[in-house]
């Protein structure tokens, strides 16, 4: 219920603001601009066109843009920003977190980015280069290096003294990072933890040891396992050395959790999960037209198998009615198991050890669903063409097609994973490729010897 009434109010902003553009009324629409989130205005703007899009950017207020841009899909961020001066884009950046910032300048050209870099301070270029070091879907290239770290051999009051010095924390801080002399992570200190020991005790009498950092080159999806399963609001960051070199907090994590939800669906589809909505129509047909291509090749290998038994086609009308069906069931019963795999394979679930046991027991859902749907479109078949042996083949290739589907169904996304091939890009369609050959091979295979 709170989700519907959001989106009506987000469509009655965007038709307001639409009407007031199309007006010219840019003083009502900036006073609208005016009233909302950053995280609001992010979204007004992946749901406008191009052109209104431009607009509406330049009618922002100057001081919330960096926060607009680290809100943005990739796909209109990098629209923006490649629009955008190198000194205007250093000064919106100017205060945000270094992930944040490595987040909007990743996409630009290394010339673009010396020249942002060069218009920003010694301090924040250090420790923007020092982000952008990292792969970004790591745990270096999303990590914050706005952090605070003790020493354990001070008390209590004197941390207590140093944040009041302080004034205030970075965002999401649930806890202090306990170091050594060497910056190396030896514990950290939640702040209920810190409030409530006397003040006479030193950290290291009441620190938790570090034992679960996250290393620097840990995969954003392990982390967000991580997170998920520990319930932390944030955690340290490590290099190979133990060194401290960042933290990770829980808005970052609810970022990825929410990319790869998007990046599994539209990669059903072969889209990129960045992909705007509304991009330019031929940057879209190109993008598309290289996921048609590859299924072109699939629809075709599946074809060939039909042009094999042309003559048993051309013989017997009936085959041609029910040669879709086979296929038909087998793709669908393959991708629920593909979907499943694909699932576990993210989260972590599926490994070496439980990979056979996974296979056998599909296997064996696919070949009860074999004989429950073979014995029943068997049935339908007999009595719908009066005809028992044609009823018995696509039994026997229904079958023989769901036992495949199932099997296939959990080898192909461990395969594609084992070769680094995105199980959620390549997943299906190979598998519809391998129950379409299959389920038309048997099927027509099986009418050739015993009809024609």
């Amino acid at each position: 219920m709170a989700d519907a009434l959001e989106q009506d109010q987000t469509h009655q902003t965007l038709q307001e603001v639409n009407t007031a553009l199309e007006n010219g009324m840019f003083v009502h629409v900036r006073r609208i601009l005016q009233d909302m989130e950053p995280e609001d205005i992010a979204h007004l703007l992946e749901a406008s066109p191009p052109k209104e899009r431009q607009v509406l950017w330049q009618l922002t207020d100057p001081e919330e843009q960096g926060e607009i841009l680290d809100e943005l899909s990739e796909d209109v961020k990098d629209g923006i920003v490649s629009q955008m001066e190198p000194e205007k884009l250093a000064a919106v950046t100017e205060g945000m977190e270094s992930d944040d910032v490595a987040y909007v300048l990743r996409s630009l050209s290394d010339e673009r980015y010396q020249e942002v870099l060069a218009q920003m301070d010694a301090t924040d270029r250090h420790r923007i280069e020092k982000a952008l070091a990292y792969p970004e879907e790591t745990a270096g290239g999303m990590m914050s290096t706005d952090f605070i770290t003790i020493r354990g051999d001070v008390t209590a009051d004197v941390v207590l003294r140093y944040l009041r010095m302080k004034g205030e924390l970075p965002e999401a801080t649930d806890a202090l990072y306990v170091v050594n002399e060497q910056e190396k992570l030896i514990g950290h200190l939640s702040l209920s933890a810190l409030i409530t020991t006397q003040p006479d005790i030193e950290i290291r009498e009441v620190m938790e040891d570090a034992d679960e950092a996250i290393p620097v080159d840990m995969d954003d999806s392990e982390i967000a396992n991580l997170f998920e399963r520990r319930n932390w609001v944030s955690a340290p960051v490590v290099d190979a050395n133990n060194h401290l070199v960042g933290r990770i907090t829980i808005d970052d994590v609810v970022d990825i959790i929410r990319e790869d939800a998007e990046h599994s669906m539209m990669s059903m589809a072969g889209l990129d999960d960045d992909e705007d909505t509304f991009a330019p129509v031929m940057k879209s047909a190109r993008r598309r037209s290289i996921w048609l291509g590859v299924n072109v090749l699939a629809a075709l290998a599946a074809a060939s198998v039909s042009n094999m038994f042309e003559e048993t086609l051309a013989q017997m009308a009936s085959i041609a009615v029910l040669m879709t069906i086979v296929p038909s069931m087998g793709g669908v019963a393959g991708n629920q198991t593909v979907a499943l795999v694909i699932r576990g394979l993210a989260v972590g679930h599926i490994g070496d050890s439980n990979t056979r046991w996974l296979l056998s027991k599909e296997a064996r859902v696919g070949l009860i669903n074999g004989i429950l749907w073979a014995a029943i479109i068997g049935g339908v078949v007999v009595v719908w063409k009066g005809n028992i042996v044609l009823g018995a083949i696509i039994a026997g290739a229904m079958l023989t097609n769901l036992f495949m589907a199932g099997v296939a169904g959990v080898t192909i996304p461990i395969l594609l994973k084992k070769y680094n091939i995105d199980p959620a890009l390549a997943g299906g369609m190979a598998l519809t490729t391998i129950t379409d050959i299959v389920g038309l091979s048997v099927f027509l295979g099986l009418a050739t010897i015993f009809l024609i």
